[in-house]
Order: structure tokens, then sequence, then C-alpha cells
């Protein structure tokens, strides 16, 4: 039986199989149905056994390391509380006095969305948070500028009732985001962001004080050799594997990302691999032969991840 390679529902591919049988020929040769969850079946090859059993051998779920994996921002009306730079000064010029400037000012904060995240870059486009989160408990009246800015944007579409017109039910203020952010804090520390849906590993180090908006995902702490690992070729042949495949790109949601199996380095192989991060630009090849290394690929498995 011939199949194009790809990952199959249980359901699709027992129409397809018609029985129990392990090895389906593609293309002239044997390849094996292997399960890598209790959902869905993945055809691979027997390299593509080999690399999938080591990379399981050599890393540990990120799900089992001692970070946390959090999403950004849901506000419930991005028009309203993601605005431009213009609008930011034009606020902060309505304060009238310094201590309420000031205060505005640190509410505000830079933001970026999924599509402004590359692979170890970001392009932020000048946008800004109205972080009024309702786990701070801020009170709108000590806030008169955004106020206003909230109100002149329309009250009725800010209500948080579920009405038409307005944003979902939730017990939360008409000036407050949807998210009852308990880790927000983390959002002024290093971390490495990724967007939700990408064709490819993009995942970058956002050592500045930028917020998030609900298309992104953070981690952290966030070590900077992990970079390396996530946006190497290993990690491209491997996340589609176990993420939900949407044709163009996947979904590279937290319940998959922690399931990467990531090899815990030693100091001296950190540092090694920093300083190949650290370098402009980052040279692929040499961050791509030190995983492989790490996950002790055959010159086999090198020879085909190198050819995707």
């Amino acid at each position: 039986m011939y199949l194009n390679y790809r990952t199959y529902t249980r359901s699709t591919l027992a129409h397809v199989l018609h029985g129990n049988n392990k090895q389906i020929n593609i293309s002239g040769k044997q390849w094996l149905e292997n399960t890598f969850d209790s959902n869905s079946w993945v055809i691979l090859s027997p390299v593509e056994q080999s690399i999938r059993a080591k990379i399981e051998k050599y890393g540990t779920p990120l799900r089992d390391w001692d970070i946390k994996i959090n999403r950004g921002v849901l506000t419930g009306c991005n028009e309203a509380f993601i605005i431009t730079t213009a609008k930011r000064e034009e606020i902060l010029a309505n304060c009238k006095t310094k201590d309420e400037r000031k205060r505005t000012d640190e509410i505000i904060r830079p933001i970026l969305r999924g599509r402004d995240i590359k692979r170890y870059k970001y392009d932020w486009k000048g946008l800004w948070l109205i972080g009024l989160f309702p786990s701070c408990h801020y009170d709108i009246d000590t806030l008169p500028a955004i106020k206003k800015y909230l109100l002149d944007f329309g009250f009725d579409r800010l209500k948080q009732t579920g009405e038409p017109g307005a944003r979902k039910k939730t017990s939360n203020k008409w000036f407050e985001t949807q998210d009852t952010i308990a880790y927000w804090e983390d959002f002024s520390k290093p971390k490495i962001a990724w967007a939700d849906i990408s064709t490819e590993p993009s995942f970058v180090e956002v050592s500045e004080k930028f917020f998030f908006n609900n298309t992104c995902y953070m981690l952290s702490p966030a070590p900077l050799y992990l970079l390396g690992i996530l946006n190497s070729k290993l990690i491209k042949w491997f996340f589609p594997k176990i993420a939900s495949d949407l044709g163009e790109g996947s979904r590279y949601f937290k319940q998959f990302v922690e399931l990467l199996p990531i090899k815990k380095l030693t100091q001296g192989e950190i540092s090694i691999l920093e300083n190949l991060l650290r370098k402009r630009p980052i040279d692929d090849e040499q961050v791509n032969a030190f995983v492989y290394k790490q996950y002790q690929l055959t010159a086999e498995e090198i020879l085909f991840l190198n050819h995707l």
C-alpha cells in the first residue's frame, strides 16, 4: 500500500490500512507505523524512527523542567487596549500632574504580537498595551487620562457582560483586560517568546520589558542555550509529529511545546552553545551540528535532517 508521508488521525488511518498493518510500502520502501500518542499515528521511515528514539532518550520534556510557559494577554478588545505610540503620547499629554503621568506611563507597556516574532529576532511595530489587569486591582479614577480615552472609545463596547456589541461575560470591570494574569511581573523578566502558529520553530530571546498579546507564548526563566535547541532543524522535524498540523504550519501551543524533549547540557556545553548564539549573524550550521552531537545522531540521520 502506498501513502504520502503525513500524520494521520487514528480513525482516518484505520480506513486506509483496513487492519492492523505495521508496515506500509511508501515509494518502494518499508516504513513503520508508530504511535506518538493515543490519538494519532505517524508514518516514519527507519531513519526517522531512530531519530525520534534518540530525541526521547536524551531529551527531557520541557514540562519536567523548572520553567513556566504562559500565553500573552487576552484583552477582549485589542482595538481599545493595544494602542499606537501617537495615541500613547496623546494620553500622557492629557495627564494633569506629574504623579498621574508617572502612574499612567507605568501601565502603558510595549507589546509584541505573534506576527512580530521571527526566528531569533522580533520586529516591534511601536504598539503599546494598556495593562489594566484585574489581578492588580487598579482604581480607574486615579488614572483620569486613561479613563477618558477608554470612555471615548466606548463604554458599551468595553463592558464585560456578554451583551451584543460588548465583550464576553466575566467578573472583571469594564476598564480591565479579560485576563486575570497572576504572572504579569514575568513580562518584565528575560524570556523566550514565540508565536502560537508558525511554519517553523521561531523562538526569540526577549530581555526587554515587553508584553505579548494572546497570539504568543513565553517561557521563563529563559537560559539562552535553549534557544539554539528550540530553533534547530532537529526540533523543526520533530515538532509537527506531536502538534496539530495546519497544512501551512503547526500550532505551537503550550500543550505541545511542553512535550519537546530538550537535552539538559553540562555547564561546559552550555558555554559552547551560548557563544555560538551570541555571534552575529548566527551560524545555523554550527548550531545544528552542536545539537546533533548532543542527541548522538549518526551521519545518515544528520544527512536526512539537513536535506529537509
